[in-house]
């Protein structure tokens, strides 16, 4: 059992990691962050670098967490999620969620309400604050 993140080096990114690392403390289960370069696009601002997974650690252990990261490179960060989701038998996925604007999400598609949708547990989703 665990509880998986969906991670990106942003706002809501680090609002889904602080609460999912709370939530792995009261569960007392492992915790696995999911982060994802989609299309080769490592300079992307979704891709967490080095420095930032070391920041990340570094929290985390201080914390007490028990975690491990997974990075893939892949067209569909929502298929890499729900993947380590089943892997894992997580008992959680949490996510962070962003405004966007209804053509937005139109066009480019809703990554969270996949997710939502096709997750095998409970999906905990947050707003930055």
């Amino acid at each position: 059992m665990s509880i998986v993140v969906g991670y990106v080096p942003t706002e809501p990114g680090q609002a889904a990691l602080a609460v999912a690392a709370k939530e792995a403390r009261l569960r007392s289960t492992d915790l696995v962050i999911v982060n994802t370069a989609v299309g080769h696009n490592y300079a992307k601002d979704t891709f967490a670098d080095e420095k930032t997974l070391d920041q990340v650690s570094a929290a985390l252990t201080e914390e007490g967490v028990q975690f491990s990261v997974r990075q893939f490179d892949t067209d569909d960060a929502a298929d890499a999620l729900l993947k380590v989701a089943e892997e894992t038998s997580a008992e959680l996925i949490v996510i962070g969620l962003r405004r966007r604007s209804p053509v937005a999400k139109l066009v480019m598609g809703s990554s969270a309400q996949r997710i939502l949708l096709d997750a095998p547990c409970p999906v905990l989703a947050v707003k930055a604050s």
